[in-house]
């Protein structure tokens, strides 16, 4: 019993550790929807277009893509770059070691990530990049400080820069974080000062923001779908089982109403 109470207490100061480091962090709902296949084509292009040089997705394999209304052939043809058996798994070629001397890390694999970071963190995450030239790579993340991953789609988005401004009261800060349009993050510098950190446009990408944004949405939708892709047919079934029970709903009042007519 006393490991077991030790891991109990471990688990639970781990959790409450993680909710105080990221409590002054506004994160940016991702307006994923799981049953969007057309976002879900889109965001797997995405994925093996930019994220999967880099990023493996070790559990998900090719021929899972035909649950999107893709066929073998456009699979084949669009989006299988690193194997030719369609069964494969999306895994990447370049070796740990290299990663790890280019990087500082490897690359962590994607199979999961949404399962574990949520899509609002991946959403935001991809979308607070910023230019900072004390970093090796030359960018930062408002999410994610000092993150050693450059910014890959940086000609897509444009370039932001952080702007800090420093309060002197808890709740004017809190209150900037709030009023902010975007991602915000307030943290505590001493005992009477804090900082709100905010990020704006300074270069145009190739994208509009709200066109970059949509682009993260459809990625951050695949991801959550590789995560857990049978939770899909059970939001189906979900759904036909609902309005199974709301017809025969209908059928029972109406019985209801026929034998209790005439005592009424």
């Amino acid at each position: 019993m006393k490991p077991m109470r030790a891991l109990l207490g471990f688990i639970v100061l781990a959790a409450t550790l993680n909710v105080s480091a990221e409590s002054g962090l506004r994160l940016e709902p991702a307006p994923a929807k799981r049953l969007d296949v057309e976002s879900l084509q889109r965001g797997a292009r995405n994925f093996v277009n930019y994220c999967l040089n880099c990023h493996s997705a070790q559990y998900m394999r090719y021929n899972r893509l035909t649950d999107f209304a893709i066929s073998e052939q456009e699979i084949r043809d669009n989006l299988m770059f690193a194997t030719d058996k369609f069964g494969s798994t999306m895994t990447v070629a370049m070796p740990k070691a290299d990663a790890v001397a280019w990087f500082g890390a490897a690359p962590p694999d994607l199979s999961v990530e949404a399962r574990v970071r949520g899509k609002d963190w991946l959403y935001s995450y991809l979308l607070a990049f910023y230019r900072d030239e004390k970093a090796v790579t030359g960018w930062n993340n408002l999410v994610f400080n000092n993150v050693s991953m450059p910014h890959v789609l940086w000609k897509l988005s444009g370039v932001q820069r952080l702007v800090e401004t420093e309060y002197e009261d808890e709740g004017k800060a809190e209150a900037a974080v709030t009023a902010a349009k975007g991602l915000a993050l307030a943290e505590r510098i001493n005992d009477h000062k804090y900082v709100v950190k905010t990020l704006t446009q300074e270069a145009s990408g190739t994208m509009r923001p709200v066109e970059y944004a949509a682009f993260v949405a459809d990625l951050v939708n695949y991801l959550d779908y590789i995560g857990e892709p049978v939770r899909n047919e059970r939001i189906k079934i979900g759904i036909g089982v609902l309005i199974y029970l709301g017809i025969l709903l209908v059928f029972a009042y109406a019985l209801k109403r026929a034998y209790w007519k005439d005592v009424h």
